[in-house]
């Protein structure tokens, strides 16, 4: 039974409500994406800061069992309410249009972004999408992080532990990467609605790669904490240029089959992750070995990032 539930936990705390609000947004939003993206994205970090707090406090005043029971009750009568009777697949479902795209075009106005939405956005469907370099740029990039990322959480106490560093200092850097990465949200935010997102996830594996070479001398206090920032706004920036580049290179209409691959390739790499660092650790007693075989990772990302030019629907 606890199998069970932790699968249906990551099948549907991971995989569908993941891809669902991803697929809202860029619904709902297109002149204003980035900053719609960001406003998400701080909520989600605002909770994977406060809910272990809750969860520890739960857990110390009465058991486990009842924080299960608190969750599984709120989830029930609070937050199925709220999804059933206050979300709305697409503005138009209401007779309304994403924030923009209202206004003529005309010679004071020339933004494409302002004219209706059909004209606004090109539309490819998956099939259409698949046959884009563009996409399977994307798809490398999107898998990059959730793996190497996830490779790194799951092994940075013993990183740390290795380095000569604490277990509450694995923890500090940890909670530093999710305060790091509410701010940093809010602005990469704006800066996606003015960059173009193929520079900024360039600008992200850059930085991604420097992470990967201070965590092999991060061996004291003032480095760990610069360690934890440099992961804190690779984090911030990866959340928010991963939500906005599917529906802005290939539009709206067919988002959700076109986000779901991104979604299933983000799940795949995080699964695939924590394994290399584990092997590496046991085949040469630590891990400088797989962290600079790692670096290959974000300078691929970096090489798919140019190549993940906006595509245009030929006629």
């Amino acid at each position: 039974m606890l199998a069970l539930g932790f699968f249906c936990v990551r099948l549907l705390g991971q995989g569908s409500m993941t891809l669902i609000p991803n697929t809202l947004v860029a619904q709902w939003f297109v002149k204003k994406r980035g900053r719609a993206f960001g406003l998400k994205a701080l909520f989600g970090f605002a909770g994977a800061m406060s809910f272990p707090i809750i969860n520890t406090w739960l857990i110390q005043t009465w058991d486990w069992q009842t924080a299960w029971r608190f969750w599984g009750c709120l989830l029930l009568f609070v937050f199925v309410p709220i999804a059933f009777f206050g979300v709305k697949n697409k503005p138009e479902m209401i007779g309304l249009k994403p924030d923009g795209l209202d206004r003529p075009v005309s010679d004071d106005n020339p933004d494409p972004l302002t004219v209706k939405v059909e004209d606004a956005e090109e539309e490819f469907t998956l099939k259409e999408a698949t046959k884009t370099r563009a996409f399977w740029a994307i798809l490398i990039c999107v898998s990059i992080p959730a793996m190497v990322n996830t490779g790194i959480t799951f092994h940075i106490t013993s990183i740390f532990h290795t380095n000569g560093l604490s277990l509450e200092m694995a923890a500090l850097v940890l909670s530093l990467m999710a305060f790091v990465g509410i701010p940093i949200s809010l602005i990469s935010g704006v800066i996606l609605d003015k960059v173009k997102t193929n520079l900024v996830l360039l600008f992200i594996f850059i930085i991604e790669f420097f992470v990967l070479l201070l965590l092999l001398v991060t061996d004291n206090f003032f480095m760990a904490i610069l360690f934890g920032l440099l992961w804190g706004l690779a984090g911030g920036l990866e959340r928010i240029a991963f939500g906005v580049i599917w529906p802005n290179y290939f539009g709206r209409k067919h988002i959700g089959s076109i986000n779901g691959v991104g979604a299933t390739m983000m799940v795949i790499g995080s699964s695939l992750g924590p394994l290399p660092f584990g092997v590496g650790f046991d085949l040469f007693g630590g891990y400088n070995v797989v962290i600079l075989l790692t670096l290959i990772f974000p300078a691929v990302g970096m090489i798919c990032a140019l190549l993940a030019e906006k595509p245009r629907k030929t006629s």
